[in-house]
């Protein structure tokens, strides 16, 4: 892929490994997962040895298409950052063609909103990009994971793994999120939030 032409960097933030695999905190590679699907590709190591990648288009078919790539952290959500940074480097993609995928505790399951910008809310994965980047203005695809129930402390919820009833609607929510993601890539900002922001 040349640097050349605009490339959007599409990051899942997530904890690597089987043993987080289904946990909430991991929806963002999930949605990389089935974007990674659409592009007919899998993951594979990138050269920098701090991340694994797919390089190809998303959206429209034929040339118009963007080009894209899709981006997982091989070290721990709250060290994304490093790698994040690196990829934006090597691809020369600015802050505003990075978007980040990632749970968002304060937007109930099922339901998502996209914004360009804002703070880290909290989340670790979003305060390491926002510090390896030197700002908070890449987009963000915020899938919904709700609160956790009764005094269940956050920690423990987000690194659990989702529900009986929530994993039958996953499927339907991951399929969402990446036509979110495309819509963001080739419609803009603007229309994507009237579509998707529910």
């Amino acid at each position: 892929m040349t640097a050349d032409a605009a490339v959007w960097l599409v990051v899942g933030l997530g904890n690597p490994g089987p043993t987080y695999a289904g946990h909430r905190h991991n929806i963002g590679y999930l949605v990389t997962d089935e974007l990674a699907r659409r592009m007919g590709s899998g993951f594979r190591a990138h050269k920098s040895g701090r991340a694994d990648v797919v390089e190809g288009r998303l959206g429209a078919p034929g040339g118009a298409a963007p080009r894209v790539v899709l981006a997982r952290a091989r070290c721990y959500m709250n060290e994304s950052g490093g790698p994040v940074k690196a990829l934006a480097t090597f691809y020369k993609v600015p802050p505003e063609r990075v978007v980040a995928i990632h749970d968002e505790l304060d937007i109930p399951f099922d339901t998502m909103r996209v914004k360009l910008g804002g703070g880290d809310n909290g989340h670790n994965g979003l305060k390491s990009m926002r510090s390896s980047l030197g700002t908070g203005d890449f987009h963000r695809v915020r899938v919904g994971i709700g609160r956790p129930p009764g005094r269940q402390e956050v920690a423990d919820f987000v690194l659990s793994n989702f529900s009986t009833t929530e994993r039958k609607a996953l499927p339907f929510v991951v399929d969402s999120a990446a036509d979110a993601v495309e819509s963001l890539i080739v419609e803009g900002l603007e229309r994507t939030q009237q579509r998707f922001n529910s």
